[in-house]
């Protein structure tokens, strides 16, 4: 297993600048946020030129690999694919196709995104249009030889009543979307801590699809949750994520047993990436705090990590 951290938490900065960051500060893998450069969303970053890929960003790119000794654990494009917007979702499609590419250009072995959902359908109708539309992006990835990996986030900002806008969210979606569609798990515990469910007991029945780990932990507030309820805030302002009862937190500040995470994926084999995903408040805002933040969650998930391959 090896730590590694997303990059989207530091927008403003080159691919050069996380990378020398991360060696600074001991991480051994990037998990590279490759959005387009639209700007704008918090925690969407653009670190590498996808859309205008060519030999000479491919050199710099593995010369940068290569000077710091770090690998690229993923890219991380996470978008609604089956956005009720066709041409929104014809444009998700072309720039994970892009993604794609261009993993497979570089060697990265996989290519992190969403499935999404169409917010005027039910989970059940979203099921039966991703079987459609969605198995043409598998094999696609599968022919190239990269797997597609989603994460487990609900997305519930994606809703505007704070329900599920990413049919990914639990162990009963992932049976059809890993055994059906054959997409894999990009595993974050903190998504399943909030609806309810213990992150530990999925991680045994689903130890073949999880091929890559995001860190990220959950700090939860009782009183709150009896005010608003379990979907949060109804008037959200500004902050469609702002749910009023939660909110993210780096590893260790919050209520994810890390400990108990890490010994039951060595138990069940992997030797994937554990990429921490910064999106504490606490320690956001500004540069200097947000490195901060990855420097505390790197302090508390190194002494967890074994020596060596297993």
């Amino acid at each position: 297993m090896k730590l590694g951290m997303l990059t989207a938490c530091l927008p403003g900065w080159s691919l050069a600048q996380c990378a020398d960051f991360a060696v600074e500060t001991g991480y051994e893998r990037l998990e590279v946020a490759v959005w387009p450069k639209v700007g704008g969303r918090e925690f969407e970053a653009s670190h590498l030129p996808i859309a205008d890929w060519d030999g000479a960003a491919k050199e710099e790119t593995q010369a940068l690999l290569e000077r710091t000794g770090l690998e690229i654990s993923a890219f991380a494009y996470y978008e609604n694919n089956l956005h009720q917007d066709p041409a929104k979702r014809e444009e998700v499609r072309t720039h994970l196709k892009a993604c794609i590419d261009v993993a497979q250009d570089l060697g990265v072995p996989y290519v992190g995104t969403f499935l999404g959902r169409d917010n005027t359908k039910s989970v059940k109708e979203n099921m039966v249009e991703a079987e459609k539309v969605l198995p043409e992006l598998v094999d696609y990835a599968g022919e190239r030889d990269i797997k597609l990996i989603v994460e487990n986030c609900v997305m519930e900002g994606w809703h505007p009543d704070g329900y599920p806008g990413n049919i990914a969210y639990s162990p009963e979606l992932w049976e059809w979307m890993c055994k059906d569609l054959g997409f894999y798990l990009n595993w974050d515990p903190s998504h399943l801590t909030w609806i309810g469910i213990d992150p530990v007991e999925t991680i045994a029945p689903f130890a073949e699809y999880i091929v890559h780990a995001q860190a990220k932990d959950l700090e939860i507030f009782p009183r709150k949750r009896n005010q608003y309820g379990f979907f949060g805030l109804v008037d959200k302002g500004d902050n469609p994520w702002d749910m009023g009862w939660w909110r993210f937190r780096i590893p260790g500040r919050g209520i994810v047993d890390w400990n108990r995470v890490v010994d039951r994926l060595y138990e069940v084999g992997f030797n994937g990436t554990l990429s921490v995903e910064h999106e504490d408040p606490m320690w956001g805002g500004t540069e200097p705090k947000v490195c901060e933040g990855l420097r505390i969650a790197y302090r508390e998930l190194r002494p967890l990590i074994a020596e060596g391959d297993f």
